[in-house]
Order: structure tokens, then C-alpha cells, then sequence
């Protein structure tokens, strides 16, 4: 229990525990791991795309752009990717429900959303713990190469290295 000082001291007394939230992170070698797994299958495929791994906020953690990549595809893969954090879902389905309700994506408040699949969470604990972005080829490939990365982070978790 931690006492509280100032007018309510004596009177009020708080849970030690009641000021700490303890969550997991994912960490930069997973970040890496995810990026690593994509990245192989980009290069084995001889194809150029953009990786982004961010944070559970959205924020970068991990980026590579592969030979070929298209330059507007680099904004895209971070936001996907931003996207899927934020909302704890998947950008596409996220985008998805805009459409279908009619609730435009500007109205998200957040110019960084995105309305495309490719943008996945990262989830460790039944917990988003960041999110994969990927963008520059067809939408259903950055998906399917988004959900390599998902598996590699999965078997990472899985063999305790996560």
C-alpha cells in the first residue's frame, strides 16, 4: 500500500500495484525475426515490396525495402502497418467496416489509416503486441506475405525464443 501525501494524507491509501501496468513488447529480435521471414520469401520470389514491423502504438521498430520496391509503397507498408497496431485488426478489415458502415477513413481522426490488406497485429498472450505492414505487390500478396511473417513470429513464440 502507498500512503498519499497532501490534503487526503492519512486518509487515503492506494495499492502499490494499482500504478504499474505490466505488458508484454515485442522486442527488435522479434521485430527482426517477422522482417527476416519476409524478406527471404521477397528475395526467393525476386520481388520488390516494403516491410515494416512497428510497436503496439504504431511506431517503427523494423524496415526493409527490397530491390524493385516502388517508392510510395515504403508510407504504405508503415501505415498498413500503423493501422493494423492502432485498431488491433487486420488494415483490410478495418477498411472493410469503413466501407460497409460508411464511416469514411478520414473520420478515424488518424491521417495514417489505410484501407487496404497487408497490415496485420502481432499478437503474443492474446495481446496485439505490434503489427506487420506490407505493401508493393497485389493486395492479396503483401497479405499472404504479411501472414509468413505472422507464422515466423508465431513458431519464434511458440520455441520460447519470443
Amino acid at each position: 500500500m502507498v500512503e498519499v501525501e497532501g490534503p487526503l494524507a492519512g486518509r487515503v491509501t492506494i495499492p502499490k500495484e494499482a500504478f504499474l501496468i505490466n505488458t508484454a513488447n515485442l522486442s527488435h529480435k522479434d521485430a527482426v525475426v517477422v522482417l527476416h521471414a519476409i524478406k527471404s520469401e521477397l528475395e526467393r520470389r525476386d520481388k520488390g515490396a516494403a516491410v515494416a514491423i512497428v510497436d503496439d502504438h504504431g511506431e517503427l521498430l523494423a524496415f526493409v525495402r527490397t530491390d524493385g520496391c516502388k517508392l510510395p509503397s515504403i508510407n504504405i507498408a508503415m501505415n498498413k502497418a500503423y493501422t493494423a497496431a492502432r485498431e488491433q485488426d487486420e488494415s483490410g478489415v478495418v477498411g472493410g467496416r469503413s466501407r460497409a458502415e460508411g464511416f469514411p477513413m478520414t473520420n478515424y481522426g488518424e491521417l495514417r489509416y489505410v484501407s487496404w490488406g497487408g497490415g496485420f497485429p502481432l499478437v503474443a498472450d492474446g495481446r496485439v503486441v505490434g503489427a506487420v505492414g506490407v505493401s508493393g505487390l497485389p493486395e492479396a500478396e503483401d497479405m499472404e506475405l504479411a501472414q509468413l511473417g505472422i507464422a515466423a513470429f508465431e513458431e519464434n513464440l511458440a520455441a520460447g525464443r519470443g
